[in-house]
């Protein structure tokens, strides 16, 4: 019985890591890693999805329209990573 209740904490407390873990990635507008997009459909594709985030956070009022303004003039550039400060509205 006492290694049964060990084992479902562990499962638990992996679970609620996991969830804030995902939470943290979602509030949080920087993009820290290449999406798979880059490398399943090649770099127009993934200059396509980086825009389409960008207008997102635009649109949630994540970034200014300074920030947005300098982010897609380097998606037109090619350039899909860019320096990621934000300021919020």
């Amino acid at each position: 019985m006492g290694t049964a209740a060990v084992v479902v904490t562990l499962v638990c407390v992996l679970f609620a890591v996991a969830v804030v873990y995902d939470l943290a990635r979602m509030i949080t507008p920087r993009e820290a890693r290449c999406p798979p997009l880059a490398r399943l459909r090649g770099r127009r594709a993934a200059l396509e999805a980086a825009e389409r985030w960008c207008v997102g956070l635009w649109l949630h009022g994540q970034i200014d329209p300074a920030t947005y303004q300098r982010r897609m003039s380097a998606l037109a550039r090619g350039r899909r990573t860019t320096d990621c400060r934000t300021v919020r509205r």
